[in-house]
């Protein structure tokens, strides 16, 4: 059992996540933004390894992954910041990037070095679940490492319930089959795919991301699943306010009212 575990153990709803790209706005506060969004109340995080190619994300966070490569970020340099991660901060950390260069640092040799600063999970969007159960399932579980799976409104179910299979932590619900950055749609049709979810009566909780930028989005989210995460509104937040690291605390408690 990791922090993930312990935490939907202990909390299985109003669940708040946060992502942000690792290295942006500034290269060196990656732990720094991470602590304050723990002392401000987010349950766990979501700490993005930057790539050139961030298909599935929209301009803000290609923007901010740009920035922070152009900065100098790598994953040898994130693993060196992480080193002081669990010094500093108690709850859950995911890392979410694609597999490009998660196989070129080479998957055992990421998850080792994940498993050795305190990182609990991983989220690999392009990672295909064929390639995860036949290749690498067995290295993420001798680590410690949850792999974490995504569903969008038009995965079947049974890929759903292969994915429940799967999985030993939560599932990430995507509000839309977008790219991140789009608003979660507040309508009938967001309402019917969410209770199709939990219909389903999975073994694993879900939490809803893309398009969650304010505390109705967020509440929308929680009346059907364990929890949300807030990504491009948060990056564009570090982008736009000089005294980030302040004002993380009342940015948070916005997202909770």
């Amino acid at each position: 059992m990791n922090r993930l575990n312990q935490l939907f153990n202990e909390k299985n709803k109003d669940l708040l996540s946060v992502y942000f790209t690792a290295g942006y706005p500034d290269l060196n506060n990656t732990v720094a933004i991470a602590e304050a969004l723990e002392k401000a109340g987010a349950d766990f995080l979501e700490i993005g390894f930057p790539y050139s190619d961030p298909v599935a994300d929209g301009p803000v966070i290609q923007h901010s992954s740009q920035v922070a490569l152009d900065a100098g970020m790598t994953l040898n340099l994130l693993f060196e910041q992480l080193g002081e991660l669990r010094q500093r901060v108690t709850i859950p950390i995911i890392l979410m990037g694609y597999a490009n260069p998660m196989v070129q640092y080479g998957v055992e040799r990421f998850c080792q070095k994940a498993a050795e600063v305190g990182v609990d999970g991983v989220i690999v969007p392009d990672l295909p679940m064929y390639e995860y159960e036949m290749l690498y399932k067995d290295v993420f579980a001798k680590y410690n490492i949850s792999n974490i799976f995504l569903v969008t409104p038009q995965t079947s179910e049974e890929r759903i319930r292969k994915i429940d299979g799967l999985s030993n932590s939560f599932i990430y619900l995507l509000s839309s089959a977008s790219i991140t950055g789009k608003a979660l749609q507040l309508n009938d049709q967001v309402d019917t795919y969410f209770a199709r979810i939990k219909a389903m009566e999975l073994k694993n909780p879900t939490i809803v991301g893309f398009g969650i930028a304010d505390s109705k989005a967020f509440k929308k989210a929680c009346e059907y699943n364990n929890g949300a995460i807030v990504g491009t509104a948060f990056v564009k937040f570090l982008g736009s306010t000089p005294d980030y690291l302040k004002g993380i605390s009342e940015y948070v408690k916005g997202l909770k009212e």
